[in-house]
């Protein structure tokens, strides 16, 4: 009788043990598949989406990034008032190298003051900004500016890369890598209130968000990082217009 009792406990104690062998190795299963994702990059806002967290995104940020040593620089002549503008060819895109200070309803120098406009170029209203690049030149899109950052190495360094070498307070300036040459002029109100000297820089771009908003891109004085925001299109920004 004994004999049986512990025979049936052993059946019953390998049974268990088979259960829980079972067991463990559906739950390492599962821990693997979550282990697996945990590079998924989590769901974020418009303005960090070109950071890349996985490593498929950083080889694909890699192959595209343009090497400064290749960047072609010249300058451009605005046929409706004679300035010179510098330029800069990086990838497959030509930008000016200088804020757009071609005068126009709508815009305005920072502060009222005209040689802010020699030092910054002009401030455009969102409508205004989108007529008012020479001819072969256009406002950028938002997916333009996106591209842009991709070529100087993604969005995370575009700011260093992108900003001037002077100008930005607290030792913000940049290493402008790409002579993109990116001033800090801040902007203007719809009410000529001015805001931001030395700290940022707003770059409109042609995209709309709504009916009232369109997307800027803006560079700051104590991030690496440029994102692309969207505000009233009342405001008053910096125009960077880009070859056709």
């Amino acid at each position: 009788m004994l004999f049986i009792i512990f025979l049936n406990m052993n059946k019953f104690s390998f049974c268990a043990f088979l259960c829980t062998a079972c067991f463990l190795i559906a739950c390492g299963d599962g821990l693997s598949k979550d282990k697996s994702s945990s590079g998924v990059i989590p769901k974020s806002n418009s303005s960090d989406k070109i950071v890349a967290s996985s490593s498929a995104s950083v080889s694909s940020i890699a192959q595209k990034t343009v090497d400064p040593l290749t960047v072609t620089r010249g300058s451009m002549t605005d046929s409706r008032d004679g300035q010179t503008y510098k330029t800069v060819t990086i990838g497959s895109q030509t930008w000016m190298a200088k804020n757009l200070n071609y005068e126009a309803a709508k815009s305005r120098c920072f502060k009222d003051k005209a040689s802010n406009c020699t030092k910054y170029g002009r401030l455009y209203s969102w409508a205004t900004a989108k007529t008012a690049c020479p001819s072969g030149w256009h406002l950028p899109t938002k997916a333009e500016f996106e591209t842009l950052f991709t070529a100087v190495g993604g969005q995370s360094t575009v700011g260093t890369k992108l900003k001037s070498k002077s100008g930005w307070r607290e030792s913000g300036n940049g290493s402008d890598d790409y002579s993109f040459s990116a001033l800090s002029v801040g902007y203007s109100n719809f009410k000529d209130y001015n805001y931001n000297e030395s700290f940022f820089a707003f770059f409109w771009s042609s995209t709309e968000n709504d009916d009232d908003n369109a997307y800027y891109m803006k560079l700051f004085h104590d991030y690496d990082s440029a994102f692309l925001y969207h505000d009233d299109k009342n405001a008053f920004k910096s125009v960077r217009c880009v070859k056709d």
